[in-house]
């Protein structure tokens, strides 16, 4: 685990020391936490997403997440669940595409909220596993990272692109060894019902939430 194969060898920006990595989820971070190991670089995990929908779909994740950081020795920080914020700063947005501005403002507030824990422990650099997953805009979620990051002297968003040199399909190897559990949207209530939308129009099941998992045969 946490080889070197194919990977190359990564340093913080800036000379620092450490980083505090947002994490979304177990399958988009595994990748960037075994690259980061293999490079031997110091790095928390910072879970806070609290698009999440519905409670029984976060808390999977979430655990998911915690049990892999575990196995990797690495320190998990477990955020505040506060979706009455999350629906505020959504509020006028719901009927909005994926990659719109609905997105743009989930990942302002979660960036802000790494961005302010790593401004009060002392992290210089932050970075999202966010960016690996080809169903999210790259540039729109360095965007919101930089900016966040912008309000404290010092702090730089780490921009590197984790799906360059087979990241991306490390992502899946990785997820289905581990047989994380798949989730079948982005998270949040709106990308649910619109997924859902989706595939009764297509003429398939509507999600079951914690029923799919990567590597199971049924």
């Amino acid at each position: 685990m946490a080889d070197n194969l194919n990977r190359e060898k990564l340093a913080l920006p800036q000379g620092a020391d450490k980083l505090l990595l947002h994490s979304c989820c177990a399958p988009c971070s595994a990748e960037v936490m075994e690259a980061l190991c293999a490079s031997k670089i110091d790095f928390t995990i910072f879970f806070y997403n609290p698009n999440i929908h519905p409670r029984k779909e976060y808390e999977i994740r979430k655990n998911e997440n915690i049990k892999f950081s575990q196995k990797m020795n690495v320190p998990f920080i477990d955020a505040d669940y506060d979706t009455a914020n999350w629906f505020d700063r959504v509020k006028g947005l719901e009927f909005e595409p994926e990659k719109g501005e609905r997105c743009t403002s989930c990942f302002n507030m979660r960036f802000e909220r790494t961005a302010l824990y790593a401004h009060e422990h002392g992290f210089p650099v932050i970075s999202s596993s966010l960016g690996i997953s080809r169903w999210k805009d790259m540039d729109q979620v360095n965007a919101c990272g930089v900016k966040a990051a912008s309000r404290y002297e010092g702090m730089v968003y780490w921009t590197y692109n984790w799906r360059k040199r087979g990241g991306a399909g490390r992502m899946y190897e990785i997820s289905k060894r581990e047989e994380f559990y798949q989730q079948e949207y982005c998270g949040c209530v709106y990308s649910l019902r619109d997924t859902n939308l989706y595939r009764v129009n297509k003429g398939l099941s509507r999600i079951e939430i914690g029923k799919k998992f990567y590597g199971s045969t049924a």
